[in-house]
């Protein structure tokens, strides 16, 4: 392995591990309590998370199959953590159900939005109130925060992007 490898591994807190769903080594980044959390709990709390949803829609597997083009035993595999899903798949779902990706990845990997619980679960609920902003607000409030972050804390969030966009 590189020196610029094993760097970028470091300053992305990722480790090796061993997952029963990969046949090698893989990296990842631990959660808040150290552990990481295997792939295919990961695939079982988005299924929960999806069935939740859907059940405080008041919908069934039967009617919300059909709106995805499939057999409602096929939408059940997913529900079940049988089917593995697909980016394209999560987006139609997020139509249907009215969820942002964000709170469906959330339920699996919350570490990817804060070092504490706590930080990620108010970095959530800054997601979901900004999406209710009207537009304006929105302009307005990215530039002002955009005047917040020091210059040197761009590579963490991704901010520089955001702030060619808004310019």
């Amino acid at each position: 392995m590189t020196e610029d490898l094993t760097s970028y591994r470091s300053s992305r807190g990722l480790v090796s591990t061993a997952d029963p769903e990969v046949d090698k080594p893989i990296c990842r980044k631990p959660g808040f309590d150290g552990k990481i959390t295997s792939l295919g709990h990961m695939e079982e709390l988005i299924s929960a998370f999806l069935k939740k949803t859907r059940e405080a829609q008041g919908l069934s597997r039967a009617d919300v199959a059909p709106m995805l083009g499939l057999s409602i035993p096929v939408y059940g595999r997913y529900e079940r953590a049988f089917s593995k899903m697909t980016v394209t798949r999560m987006i139609h779902l997020c139509e249907i159900l009215g969820f942002m990706p964000i709170d469906m990845i959330f339920e699996a990997a919350p570490h990817l939005w804060g070092r504490t619980s706590e930080e990620a679960e108010d970095c959530l609920t800054l997601a979901r109130v900004l999406r209710r902003l009207p537009k304006g607000t929105t302009r307005d409030l990215i530039r002002l925060l955009q005047r917040m972050i020091p210059d040197d804390d761009d590579s963490d969030r991704g901010i520089s992007d955001v702030a060619e966009t808004v310019k």
